[in-house]
């Protein structure tokens, strides 16, 4: 699934195209992805102007002119295609802007969707309610996980991956970022002291960083907007590296837990 620097670099690469444009066409090609297209998507967009693309957690937003916000999910296989030479079957929305650009919401597994939202009342938009600070802003510090991972017993990678605490983590950057920080991704949250929780949040914000500068990483289907692949799978410390060397003359061990693979290295990964 794509994740934040994912999405994040999804919402960039579509600025340049989408940026202060006036839609001239919008168009639903089905009813429904996960969840049902507004039915009136068409209508509220088509002919609006498009003054911000932004990111919430592994949320895209584009804002219009007319108060509205479309947001999507990119699902599993979601991504957007930039002046595609042709349309395909799982070419699920077209967007036309004046300047005669197109681009292309394509997602074979429909596992992502699209809605509809005031943009004054974005923050209400339900997913976002119980979501926490943006790895990449000035809310995430050491001291708020500190307060939030207060008693608890789950481990520091389940903690990071709920949304609640953090937004937008997934499986990739958080193996990263904790390898990164020395920390032991089974150690239990709330036994982590503050300074190595400032090693922490300081680890996150680089892994993300060079994600996004380096386009993502590639999973399946996943492709930037103008169909470059992202290339930070190439700078992976431990992640999909089980029975490799890590830096510190350790091997990195993998383990499955509820669906997921864990990736560390139990030499420099101790605390």
């Amino acid at each position: 699934m794509p994740e934040l620097p994912e999405v994040e670099t999804t919402v960039r690469g579509l600025e340049p195209v989408l940026l202060g444009q006036r839609l001239t066409r919008v168009e639903p090609r089905r009813a429904d992805l996960r969840k049902a297209i507004p039915v009136d998507l068409r209508q509220r967009m088509t002919g609006s102007v498009v003054e911000r693309l932004w990111r919430r957690a592994k949320y895209g937003l584009i804002d219009t002119d007319r108060g509205d916000t479309l947001v999507f999910h990119l699902g599993m296989s979601g991504r957007w295609r930039v002046d595609p030479s042709e349309i395909l079957p799982h070419d699920h929305l077209l967007i036309e802007t004046a300047a005669g650009r197109l681009v292309a919401l394509n997602d074979p597994r429909r596992f992502g969707f699209l809605d509809l939202w005031a943009t004054e009342d974005i923050a209400n938009y339900p997913p976002f309610l119980a979501t926490g600070p943006e790895p990449l802003g000035p809310d995430l510090t050491a001291a708020y996980l500190m307060e939030m991972l207060a008693g608890r017993g789950a481990s520091i990678k389940a903690m990071l991956l709920d949304q609640r605490i953090v937004a937008g983590l997934g499986n990739i950057y958080v193996c990263e970022a904790l390898h990164l920080a020395r920390i032991a991704p089974s150690r239990a949250a709330g036994r982590i002291s503050l300074f190595r929780l400032e090693r922490l949040v300081e680890a996150i914000r680089t892994v993300l960083t060079a994600a996004i500068l380096a386009g993502g990483s590639t999973l399946k289907d996943y492709a930037r907007p103008d169909g470059e692949l992202g290339y930070f799978s190439k700078q992976w410390r431990v992640y999909g590296r089980e029975g490799l060397p890590c830096d510190c003359g350790g091997i990195v061990k993998r383990r499955t837990e509820n669906g997921r693979s864990t990736f560390w290295c139990p030499r420099c990964q101790r605390g």
